[in-house]
């Protein structure tokens, strides 16, 4: 029984990785169909999300059965709950790559970003894929020096973001309030996909020392509980 309860335990952690390299993939090609006005590759993404919040439901469903039958304490507990809130901020990732497919589906066959502006969100759409690339690795491995890693990778997003803020405020801005709106929505998009990334990797800094992201140094890995 005991082996049975740790390999549910492990494949909640794969079902993880799963969901991680899903949104990773889907925010990469949620950002060629927007830079590209590809329609058929946005419909992909929209309706590609369905497996994740699936494997979300599904993750939810064993474990809370896990804390029914097992009962978990101390670092079982742990994992089990944290895994509960790490499959959450993956299903919200997946949603914010589609929102970003939707909107090149609402513009379409124009394109939703102006030309000027093309290599940053670009550069974001890179940037939020090797983070959440770098998520799952965390979640496999359970390195804490490459998680809190992450939190200095984000830094970078942060100031693609406000990039495009200074563009937006530009008085040469000449692409009208409607192309404005979208390229701030896509800001907000590629901003909170990072953070959710980050989150993922802090949740995993909690679940091996026990203690919270901020209170943990580099190389200070080690159980706590």
């Amino acid at each position: 029984m005991r082996d049975a309860y740790h390999e549910e335990l492990d494949s909640i952690g794969e079902g993880l990785v799963e969901m991680a390299r899903l949104v990773g993939s889907a925010i990469g090609r949620a950002t060629t169909a927007i830079l590209d006005s590809d329609l058929k590759l946005a419909e992909s993404v929209i309706a590609g999300d369905q497996k994740v919040d699936d494997l979300q439901h599904d993750l939810e469903a064993r474990a809370i059965a896990l804390l029914a039958r097992q009962q978990p304490v101390a670092t079982d507990l742990r994992i089990v709950v944290t895994s509960l809130r790490m499959s959450a901020d993956l299903e919200r990732s997946g949603d914010l790559a589609q929102h970003v497919a939707k909107l090149a589906r609402l513009r379409f066959p124009e394109r939703a970003v102006p030309h000027d502006l093309h290599a940053t969100i670009l550069e974001m759409g890179q940037l939020a894929q090797r983070l959440m690339a770098k998520a799952a690795e965390v979640i496999i491995t359970k390195d804490v020096d490459l998680a809190l890693q992450l939190e200095q990778d984000d830094d970078a997003m942060d100031l693609l973001h406000r990039t495009l803020f200074q563009h937006l405020m530009d008085d040469r801005w000449k692409h009208g309030i409607e192309t404005a709106v979208d390229v701030t929505l896509l800001g907000r998009y590629y901003e909170r996909f990072a953070d959710h990334a980050v989150s993922v990797a802090n949740r995993v800094v909690y679940l091996v020392t026990g203690e919270h992201a901020d209170g943990v140094s580099a190389s200070s890995g080690v159980e706590g509980a």
